[in-house]
C-alpha cells in the first residue's frame, strides 16, 4: 500500500471508532476485510489511528472537524507532512483538501489533548507537572520488558533477545526493566518471550511490585489480578501467590504464563478460605488516566459519572481485601490513575473510616520517567 492508500484505510477506521465501535475490534474487521494488506501495511495503520486517538482533540483542531478525515489532515499539519502529496485524489489517496478542511492552532486543555472537564482536576493533582505529563501522554508508550530475575540475569535476557534482532537498554529506575529500542513487535515470537525468561509489562508496573517489602515464601494476594502481570512478577520475587478477580475470564491465561515463567501461582475464587496473607495487593479498577497512552479511547470515554462510580468501586474493594490481610501485614493499594480523588484522597477516606490501620507509604510514579503513571500507598494492619 502506498502512503496516501493507508492514510485513507486509517481515515475509514476511524470514522467508524468515532461512531462508537472498539479500535482494536474495526482494525481487526479490517485486515480480515484487506487480506492484500501487508503486516507492514498493518501496523502502519494501527499506528496512524492510535495517534490520533491519542491526539483527537489537537489533531481535530488542525483538521478542521472531529471526523477520520479531520484527525488525519490534523495529524499531518501538526508534524508537518506533505499533504498536498498525500491528498491528491488519486487511486486510493483520501480526496484533495478543500476550504472546510481548513483548521486553526489548538489552545488550552484541547492543546495537551486533555478532556476540559478532566482538566481543572488533573492541574489540582499534579501542579507544575501538569503539562509536561499531558504531553508525555500524548505520545507513543514505550514498550517494556520484566526480565524474570528467577531464570536469568537482564544482562543474559538482552543477549538472548538480541539474538532474534530484538535490541534493548536497561532501565535506571527499576533493577527488572528493559526498554525495547529495536522490533518491538518481534517480542512475542522471540526466543526470551517463549521460554519464560521476559515478560511485556511497563516498567512503572514493575516499579509498583519493586517496591513492596518481600521476603521469599511471604503469602500474596493478587485481589484484582487481571491478566497477572504484577502476579507473576511477585511470584519471580519468591512470593507464594494467590490470584483472584471478580471477573475470572480475565486470569484466562495466567496458567499458561505462569508455567512458561516456571512458577506457581494459585488462582481462586473465595481468597477468603486462604487468609490472612502478608500483602494483599489491590490493583484497583480506575480511570486509567496515567496509561492513556495505551488507552486513548477510555481517555475521551470517562465521564464524571463513571469517575464517581470508580471511586464508590475502590472503597469497596478496600472494605473487602482489608479482612484478608494479617495483623501486621500489608494492604497494598494501586491505581493507574494521575487524579488525587482515585490516590492519595481514596486512601485518606479509607483510614479515616477504619480502625486498626496506619498509613506507611505514598509513591506517585510518573509519565516523565518513562512508564504509565502510577500511585502505590502502603498501609499496615496493627
Amino acid at each position: 500500500m502506498t502512503p496516501a492508500a493507508r492514510i485513507s484505510a486509517a481515515i475509514d477506521v476511524l470514522d467508524q471508532i468515532l461512531l462508537g465501535q472498539s479500535a482494536e475490534f474495526v482494525l481487526t474487521n479490517w485486515g480480515r476485510a484487506n487480506r492484500f494488506a501487508g503486516s507492514g501495511d498493518r501496523a502502519s495503520i494501527r499506528d496512524l489511528v492510535y495517534d490520533a486517538l491519542r491526539c483527537r482533540a489537537s489533531f481535530a483542531a488542525y483538521g478542521g472537524g472531529l471526523t477520520g478525515r479531520g484527525l488525519a489532515l490534523g495529524g499531518l499539519r501538526a508534524l508537518g507532512g506533505d499533504i498536498d502529496a498525500l491528498f491528491t485524489g488519486e487511486g486510493h489517496a483520501p480526496a484533495k483538501v478543500m476550504a472546510q478542511d481548513e483548521g486553526q492552532v489548538p489552545s488550552g486543555f484541547d492543546a495537551l489533548d486533555c478532556p476540559p472537564w478532566l482538566g481543572p482536576k488533573l492541574q489540582a493533582s499534579l501542579g507544575a507537572e501538569f503539562e509536561p505529563i499531558l504531553q508525555a501522554l500524548q505520545h507513543r508508550a514505550p514498550v517494556f520488558l520484566r526480565v524474570n530475575l528467577a531464570r536469568i540475569t537482564r544482562e543474559d535476557s538482552r543477549i538472548v533477545l538480541a539474538e532474534d534482532a530484538i535490541e534493548t537498554q536497561p532501565v535506571s529506575w527499576v533493577h527488572t526493566g528493559l526498554e525495547v529500542t529495536e522490533n518491538a513487535r518481534k517480542i512475542q515470537s522471540s526466543k526470551a518471550y517463549q521460554t519464560g525468561l521476559v515478560e511485556l509489562q511497563d516498567a512503572s508496573s514493575q516499579a509498583v511490585v519493586a517496591s513492596l517489602y518481600l521476603t521469599p515464601n511471604m503469602k500474596v494476594l493478587d485481589y484484582c489480578a487481571g491478566g497477572g502481570g504484577k502476579a507473576l512478577a511477585l511470584a519471580a520475587r519468591g512470593a507464594k501467590v494467590w490470584a483472584h478477580d471478580a471477573f475470572a475470564a480475565r486470569m484466562a491465561d495466567l496458567p499458561t504464563r505462569a508455567a512458561r515463567a516456571g512458577q506457581r501461582i494459585l488462582i481462586t475464587a473465595q481468597p477468603a478460605e486462604t487468609k490472612p496473607y502478608d500483602i494483599v495487593l489491590t490493583d484497583v479498577p480506575c480511570s486509567g488516566s496515567g496509561s492513556w497512552r495505551r488507552d486513548p479511547v477510555g481517555k475521551w470515554a470517562l465521564t464524571p459519572a463513571r469517575l464517581a462510580e470508580l471511586c464508590a468501586l475502590q472503597a469497596q474493594i478496600l472494605d473487602m481485601a482489608a479482612p484478608l490481610v494479617r495483623h501486621g501485614g500489608t494492604l497494598a493499594y494501586v491505581t493507574c490513575s494521575l487524579l488525587t480523588e482515585e490516590n492519595e484522597a481514596r486512601v485518606a477516606a479509607f483510614l479515616a473510616q477504619h480502625t486498626g490501620w496506619l498509613g506507611k507509604t505514598q509513591k506517585r510514579f510518573s509519565p516523565i520517567e518513562g512508564g504509565d503513571g502510577f500511585f502505590l500507598a502502603t498501609l499496615t494492619r496493627v
